[in-house]
């Protein structure tokens, strides 16, 4: 009975536009009054104790470094090294959008300040040299995407720290991926423009690219950084992610100057709101995750899917449809949470690693970041394009399929992922 409760409330909420924390944390705390076994001092040791954690402080910190460095001068150095790179290409400014969106990956961890930072300057830009509104939102949006595959990421923190597994390994895991989804991307782009007609950026000059390299250096010393020292394993990714913050501060403050001392508490508190929706859901969810796991509601859903079928690659194509499904009408983190204790119970039956597991799982919930009426990356886009979310929504669908075929060969190609993963102990 309660996990009727908990559930059916927990839609519920949902569907009436509920904020997703409150929408979680009401359904668990009617199922515990309904039930009555429990005392509601149980859901304040759970609120505290489910964002009490050394590897959830790196949620916080990384946002704060995104806001630290988009402030700071970083992300326009690293859209004028991604033009130098790839804007000779055809309808270059697309091919830009999208290199810079990964470059800026590298340092936020976050999909809607990815799509934030790099469009705010490049869809304007794209729009005055005469490409369509809608097509400049949509490679943003797809772009943005990226920004939870390629590491530092914050959705494979919150599924190391639910799942046990070891987020350096999950962020090395995601390199390869990101890159393919980031080539697949340009690809697409790249076609587009060329149907219709979108002119060069700019020639190709080596001097230039020597340049805009000479100026994006600093800005790229972050993930490589952040990446180097928990692929050696010098830092674990929570103290990583504080480096991150301080190598920000000090290209900003100090190398660049493009912030000032005053600017720093407007800056603290914009990091800290943004996290707090994340935190506030993560503690949320804890005690939902509490009653879950007492229920036994995972291993009760692993099973009912099981008896579907024990076909490994049947199963694995479900749950992918299960993740898509979540990502569009859920919140990424919401989603994490309620979902990837149900398929880490899975995890044996599929007979993958649970580091390509958590890339897969990830790869789902950043495609669902590009579908209304949850697409985040959408909404961002369409906030600083101006346009309508449907119009994006339509000019977003050939980088849909293009990342759903990507979706398939790293959910079926083991090598991508754990190349790299292996190399971290």
């Amino acid at each position: 009975m309660t996990t009727e409760i908990l559930l059916i409330g927990m839609l519920f909420l949902f569907l009436i536009n509920t904020p997703i924390a409150i929408a979680i944390g009401m359904a668990s705390v009617t199922a515990l009054l309904i039930q009555g076994d429990f005392s509601l001092m149980i859901v304040i040791q759970k609120l505290f104790g489910g964002t009490d954690s050394f590897h959830l402080l790196a949620v916080p910190l990384f946002m704060f470094a995104g806001v630290i460095m988009a402030a700071g001068g970083v992300s326009q150095r690293l859209i004028d090294l991604a033009s130098s790179l790839v804007g000779w290409l055809p309808g270059g400014m697309a091919a830009v959008a999208i290199v810079s969106a990964m470059f800026f990956a590298g340092i936020s961890g976050s999909a809607a300040a990815d799509a934030a930072a790099v469009g705010a300057i490049l869809i304007p830009a794209m729009k005055k040299s005469g490409y369509r509104s809608e097509f400049a939102a949509a490679v943003q949006a797809s772009g943005g995407s990226i920004g939870v595959v390629i590491p530092p990421s914050i959705p494979m923190i919150i599924f190391g720290y639910l799942t046990g597994a070891s987020i350096g390994r999950l962020f090395a895991a995601g390199i390869l991926p990101g890159i393919l989804i980031g080539c697949s991307l340009i690809l697409v782009s790249t076609l587009i423009s060329v149907r219709n007609g979108y002119g060069l950026q700019s020639a190709f000059s080596m001097s230039g690219l020597l340049h805009s390299l000479k100026r994006g250096l600093l800005p790229l010393g972050a993930p490589l950084i952040i990446l180097g020292g928990i692929l050696s394993g010098i830092f674990t990714a929570t103290e990583s992610a504080a480096i991150a913050v301080f190598y920000g501060l000090i290209l900003s403050l100090f190398i660049y100057r493009e912030i000032g001392w005053g600017e720093l508490p407007r800056l603290f508190t914009e990091g800290a709101i943004t996290a707090s929706v994340v935190m506030f859901i993560i503690a949320a969810a804890s005690v939902f995750g509490w009653i879950a796991a007492i229920e036994e509601i995972p291993a009760q859903l692993a099973e009912r899917l099981f008896h579907i079928t024990d076909n490994r690659i049947l199963l694995l194509l479900i749950i992918n449809l299960i993740l898509l499904l979540a990502g569009t009408f859920m919140e990424t983190t919401a989603a994490l949470i309620l979902l990837v204790p149900m398929i880490a119970a899975m995890q044996p039956m599929l007979g993958i690693d649970m580091i390509q597991l958590g890339v897969i799982v990830v790869t789902n919930l950043a495609i669902g970041m590009l579908t209304p009426p949850m697409g985040i990356c959408l909404i961002v886009s369409s906030s600083i394009s101006g346009d309508r979310l449907t119009s994006i929504s339509r000019a977003v669908l050939p980088f849909l399929i293009i990342l759903l075929i990507d979706l398939l060969i790293i959910s079926f190609y083991s090598p991508l992922t754990m190349i790299m993963a292996d190399f971290v102990q």
